[in-house]
């Protein structure tokens, strides 16, 4: 199953999509970003008026909806919820607010989880997220955390947000960073945290070219690349 995976984790706006979005295209190979899939869970549910706080309704949500993904011919995925692609509302305010309290239910990952596993087994592929090294795909042969310091990871996602016009101020975002790291890190279910044989890059400074290039080197030594 995880062969062929390439494992990407870190931090929100550690640079994990972007690289590993650049990384999966250099290789030819699928990229699915994990996050994805529980920000949609996070819209799916505050569409139907559960609140973020309900784990029961939370995780009979989970169960109930019909989360698929579909590889576009580019190899990107597209997360798609009861057969409708949802991509444009996952960086809603409302979403960014609750998707962090909606990651902890133990119910809702048990059931991502078991997504992403079957996800994994459709061919080469790299995978972003917080967990996929230490609980999605602990045998994955190449596992890469990225990392930097909030204050750089602040600067990048006000810079995404200036870009797309949400004016939201940069204290703003830093101050959200420092506590959606808090959260992940000290959840009981799947912490963020890099696994023992994770290769961990410090990203500060660095482009993602950069940082692929550095990934490409660990890859040019796996025989199946």
């Amino acid at each position: 199953m995880s062969n062929a995976v390439i494992a990407v984790d870190g931090p929100g706006a550690s640079g994990k999509t972007t690289v590993g979005r650049l990384l999966a295209h250099k290789l030819r190979y699928k990229f699915l970003d994990t996050g994805a899939m529980y920000r949609a869970i996070t819209w799916a549910a505050l569409e139907a008026g559960v609140s973020p706080k309900d784990s029961r309704r939370l995780v009979s949500l989970a169960q109930e909806q019909r989360m698929e993904v579909a590889f576009q011919q580019d190899g990107q995925g597209l997360v798609l919820v009861d057969g409708r692609d949802v991509a444009a509302h996952l960086r809603e305010e409302s979403v960014e607010q609750s998707v962090s309290l909606v990651s902890q239910v133990p119910g809702v990952r048990d059931i991502l989880v078991e997504l992403q596993r079957r996800v994994a087994e459709e061919g080469r592929m790299v995978m972003a997220g917080r967990d996929i090294g230490t609980v999605v795909l602990p045998h994955a042969p190449i596992k890469v955390f990225l990392t930097a310091s909030v204050a750089e990871r602040a600067r990048r996602r006000h810079a995404e947000l200036q870009a797309s016009g949400h004016g939201v101020p940069y204290q703003d975002v830093l101050e959200y960073l420092a506590k959606r790291d808090k959260l992940d890190s000290e959840r009981k279910v799947a912490p963020l945290r890099p696994a023992l044989d994770a290769h961990v890059l410090a990203t500060d400074g660095l482009s993602a070219e950069m940082v692929v290039e550095r990934i490409l080197e660990m890859v040019r030594l796996q025989s199946w690349a």
